[in-house]
């Protein structure tokens, strides 16, 4: 495995992985994953499928929580804190780690204006004024505001699908969280739609720190700063070969295994 970059300071680091691995019912999924993901970049995941991306993407934010038999080891830090530790809450955890997943799942029976508000009526905010700046700002980020701003009071199913995964992006801004986790976010959407989130991603690495795992390397090409590849191993678990800025995975890797990837031989 190929060493990440050195360049960085530690506070430029958002997410620390050190040796993590993943199990279920003790076979393991994913092991021997370590990098730093930095501060205002996206960081992208790619590998076949079965590589465990989406198994390490889901640890980030402790979605494996209530999964009978599973089991996350080695240490993951969050701007220095365990985010496995007992001083971390996953309520706490969640307001600072977004996630965006493959199909938009905005709540449909809900207006626009409330989907984007409602992780911040959760947490306790009432005042309108506060609301209505958040949901204007969110909405603004992820450049739907000019879109549904004379709509704000119909509901999010009157939206088409990339719109709707847009509102989806837009309702995590609104927590404004350190990192916005996304599984694939233009798996369900045609190539349009797909052009205006992959722009809209680049857009906001100026608010927050972007993961995002895909299976499209195309994307992972225009869209992110550094690339982790993952390649299931003799054991069938998903294990790091190589991290580096994108730029360098994709001209001049390092494994031989990723230019393999990367050129289309297995895969």
């Amino acid at each position: 495995m190929t060493t990440q970059p050195t360049s960085h300071t530690a506070n430029d680091v958002v997410f620390k992985l050190e040796n993590v691995a993943v199990a279920f019912d003790g076979k393991k999924a994913v092991k021997e994953v370590s990098y730093d993901v930095r501060r205002g970049r996206v960081t992208s995941m790619i590998g076949p499928s079965g590589s465990g991306k989406t198994t390490l993407l889901r640890s980030l934010n402790r979605l494996h929580e209530n999964t009978p038999g599973c089991e996350v080891t080695g240490t993951i830090l969050l701007e220095g804190q365990d985010i496995y530790g007992a001083d971390t809450s996953f309520i706490e955890l969640r307001t600072k780690v977004g996630m965006i997943f493959q199909r938009p799942n905005p709540f449909l029976a809900m207006t626009i204006y409330e989907n984007v508000v409602s992780g911040l009526r959760f947490n306790g905010i009432k005042k309108k004024s506060i609301l209505d700046d958040a949901a204007e700002e969110a909405l603004r980020a992820a450049a739907l505001w000019e879109r549904v701003e004379p709509r704000l009071s119909e509901r999010a199913n009157s939206l088409s699908g990339g719109e709707q995964q847009r509102l989806c992006i837009a309702r995590a801004l609104a927590m404004r969280p350190e990192v916005l986790l996304m599984d694939e976010p233009t798996a369900a959407l045609d190539p349009i739609a797909t052009a205006k989130i992959e722009e809209l991603i680049r857009s906001i690495c100026s608010i927050t720190t972007v993961i995002i795992v895909t299976h499209n390397m195309q994307q992972a090409a225009r869209v992110s700063d550094d690339c982790a590849f993952l390649l299931m191993d003799e054991d069938r678990a998903g294990k790091l070969i190589e991290f580096a800025p994108t730029q360098k995975i994709f001209n001049n890797p390092d494994d031989e295994r990723t230019l393999d990837y990367i050129n289309g031989r297995f895969g």
